[in-house]
């Protein structure tokens, strides 16, 4: 596939389709007779004539060069573009792939090309996907998707969060109970009937100004202070645990209720960065109680000078968060400062509040743009201006900060945050594990 293409659907006609393995680029490719020119926002989606519907996805993020699948079903997902990483066919990625193919369209071999006969490559359905990247880096707005394309995709969204909250064998990662420190996290706007659950280091801070603007405080979301917004003695904004057990239950059962989620692991980085190393000065606590008392545990230093000198590490961090045991302990002692990266599951309760949709970090602009409008206060405030690019997944980011630690400690932090990559369709961090 060339920079022009970024995705392409297949369905019954007459023409035909081939799927290359290039050793090129490192990647399964499909080659067809017609060209079809595309756009970075669209994405591929069957239609619901096509019983046996034929489309490629690529996960990018997994692997850094094109992820072909193959299947019949009629989600949807990005397709991007090689970034150069050259890979052998003895690769275990390149290998996963050609056996995929392999299973779909008989026995091959890797150089060899698969011939599909009946297909004719026809104009994608443009949507919105859970893992596409962020916008990019531009002076010029995104299009927007249009509603229906949009509710199609809050849809997918939904089902998959309720199909992986169905699975038993997640039910340690994904279940939490509708506890007062859930309740906590929920705001709630009467006016126009919304909850909103708040998840730190997802642009958490910019839903809020836009509830404190609905609840008459300010009239724009540009005119409130930056302190005002976590001080939830006054900034207006009350919690759902704050009602009566009836009025709970009525909002729950009527209300629009949503919240955002990000990759996993890049927002435990966004909150290391934000906790530990930048410090703000009105949030002490973390640096002065939190970062010491990790430390002491991980890197067995005790004296205060000691402490002072050597900070919190990225490393010690992740070994705290995968230690389940150890971490339970601290984490009482901690307090509310967890919620900065305790589980989404543990947030939110998203197995067992039944949410009206879910916004992913990485299409925050298309998202927050149609969660105004589906509640109906799109005329009443805006969300405040997105600064370009800084959605965007940063693969390499990540890299950087995991490099150097155990495989074992990665391992252990994925378990904790299993059930946040499976309820919300973020791919299984395999260049991390592997």
């Amino acid at each position: 596939l060339d920079n022009r293409c970024r995705c392409r659907y297949v369905s019954t006609s007459v023409s035909i389709t081939r799927f290359v393995y290039s050793r090129r680029v490192g990647a399964i490719s499909p080659v067809t007779r017609r060209t079809v020119k595309l756009t970075d926002k669209l994405a591929c989606q069957a239609a619901p004539r096509c019983a046996r519907s034929l489309y490629v996805q690529v996960l990018e993020r997994r692997s850094g060069f094109s992820w072909p699948l193959v299947d019949g079903r009629s989600d949807a997902a990005p397709l991007a573009a090689p970034r150069g990483l050259r890979l052998g066919s003895a690769h275990p990625d390149v290998r996963q792939q050609v056996h995929r193919l392999q299973s779909y369209y008989g026995g091959r071999v890797v150089g060899q090309s698969w011939t599909v006969q009946g297909t004719k490559v026809v104009k994608p359905i443009p949507v919105s996907n859970p893992v596409q990247p962020g916008p990019k880096p531009s002076d010029q707005p995104s299009p927007v998707p249009s509603v229906t394309d949009w509710q199609s995709v809050v849809e997918s969204r939904l089902e998959l969060l309720s199909n992986v909250c169905k699975n038993s064998s997640f039910a340690n990662t994904t279940h939490a109970a509708i506890s007062k420190f859930v309740l906590d996290r929920i705001f709630v706007c009467d006016k126009h009937k919304i909850l909103f659950c708040q998840t730190p280091k997802v642009g958490n801070t910019q839903w809020k100004k836009v509830l404190i603007v609905l609840n008459g405080a300010f009239p724009t979301v540009e005119e409130i202070p930056e302190n005002l917004v976590h001080d939830h003695e006054k900034n207006g904004l009350p919690r759902l645990s704050s009602l009566a057990p009836q009025e709970i239950t009525h909002r729950l059962n009527t209300y629009f209720k949503f919240f955002i989620v990000r990759d996993p692991f890049e927002r435990l980085i966004s909150a290391f960065k934000d906790k530990f190393v930048k410090n703000p000065r009105f949030e002490p606590w973390y640096k002065h109680d939190i970062a010491p008392a990790i430390i002491r545990k991980y890197r067995k230093i005790h004296r205060d000078g000691e402490l002072a000198a050597s900070g919190l590490h990225f490393e010690d961090f992740v070994r705290y968060l995968g230690d389940a045991e150890g971490r339970q302990r601290m984490d009482r002692q901690f307090g509310e400062h967890v919620i900065h990266w305790v589980t989404y599951a543990e947030l939110c309760a998203p197995c067992e509040i039944h949410y009206s949709a879910v916004g992913h970090h990485e299409t925050l602009e298309q998202d927050a743009a149609h969660i105004l409008k589906a509640t109906g206060i799109d005329h009443a405030v805006s969300y405040p201006a997105i600064p370009p690019g800084i959605t965007r997944y940063n693969r390499t980011k990540v890299e950087q900060y995991f490099a150097g630690i155990s495989r074992r400690d990665i391992r252990r932090l994925y378990a904790r945050y299993q059930g946040d990559f499976q309820l919300f369709g973020y791919p299984i961090p395999d260049f991390l594990l592997d």
